[in-house]
């Protein structure tokens, strides 16, 4: 591992401090991706996550700076989490009573940073500690290199999905069993 590496867990309020922090790293990952990746929806996004019930933030810092961080929230019975989801899907697959599925919302490293194990050692560290049976994220059909990661940390692609925003993308949904066990529905 990295000599110097630090990972950290932050609830929402201890969060706040570092907002900008988070905000700067996400817009120097995206740097160049179109609107979607704005700061404005960024912060939008950020601040209505970090006011979820459970949500968690797990930092890396080498000598004190940011390089890399992981966020998600269990998703509650109300959630909006899965409009847009393309069917078919298996049955009872969106059904939530907020303690079965944890929404990983964001991975991410720092580019000077990648190829490291510190993407890994934040997801472990992550999703590692949760008691939901499973883990869900959205990854981008086109981030090879992404989905080239979770495959091997046990993720499975279960369908797409079309979120609500603006502009947004459309995402592979990828879910990953409490054990780490794939679980995929198609291709």
């Amino acid at each position: 591992m990295i000599k110097g590496l630090q990972l950290r867990h932050h609830s929402a309020d201890e969060a706040e401090g570092i907002t900008d922090q988070l905000v700067d790293l996400y817009l120097d990952v995206y740097a160049g991706c179109g609107e979607f990746y704005s700061e404005e929806r960024y912060r939008r996004q950020l601040d209505l996550h970090m006011q979820r019930a459970g949500w968690k933030l797990v930092t890396a810092t080498v000598d004190g700076a940011l390089v890399g961080y992981i966020y998600g929230f269990p998703l509650p019975p109300n959630t909006r989490w899965w409009e847009g989801i393309h069917e078919p899907v298996p049955p009872g697959f969106t059904q939530e009573d907020g303690k079965r599925t944890f929404a990983l919302s964001e991975l991410l490293v720092h580019s000077g940073w990648r190829r490291q194990g510190i993407a890994r050692a934040l997801h472990e560290d992550l999703i590692g500690s949760r008691a939901e049976s499973r883990t869900t994220l959205l990854a981008r059909p086109d981030n090879v290199a992404a989905q080239t990661a979770y495959r091997s940390w046990g993720w499975g692609k279960i369908t797409k999905l079309q979120p609500g925003w603006e502009d947004g993308p459309t995402f592979d949904v990828l879910v990953r069993n409490a054990t780490g066990n794939r679980t995929d529905s198609s291709g």
